[in-house]
């Protein structure tokens, strides 16, 4: 398993699937090439200050271990890139919710269909009748 450490890539895993959980959001995203999984943790300001942000970090990677230790790390999907973004519940989290939350959220992320990943982020088309030419036409 190998890490994301650029922006350009967690910002590139944003605009992928995402499956929410009480102690982190797993955000999924594939891959044109044929690299390794990567995985990436981040913990935004407003879930404490700097230690509680690390505390936060290191549980997410060590569920991170954990799961691939235990062989069901096959639950990612190859060529796909991974992010979880911890939130302070997972300081109080019992570490095993952790690990099932984990698993289920990887579940949940197979059974998403591909074509709604992220309606969100898609260009909008212009609606019928709000373009400037048949306005002027009159």
């Amino acid at each position: 398993m190998d890490r994301l450490r650029q922006r350009a890539d967690f910002l590139a895993v944003a605009n992928g699937a995402r499956v929410n959980s009480t102690a982190f959001t797993l955000q999924s995203r594939r891959r044109e090439d044929l690299g390794p999984i990567r995985v990436g943790f981040t913990v935004t300001r407003k879930n404490g200050n700097a230690p509680e942000r690390n505390r936060i970090r290191r549980r997410l990677r060590e569920a991170a271990r954990e799961l691939e230790a235990t062989g069901d790390f096959m639950a990612m999907r190859p060529h796909h890139d991974y992010v979880l973004v911890g939130r302070r519940a997972a300081l109080t989290c019992d570490f095993g919710t952790i690990l099932d939350d984990l698993r289920s959220a990887l579940q949940r992320l197979d059974r998403q269909d591909p074509k709604r990943q992220s309606p969100k982020r898609e260009a909008r088309e212009p609606r019928a009748g709000s373009n400037d030419e048949t306005q002027n036409e009159t």
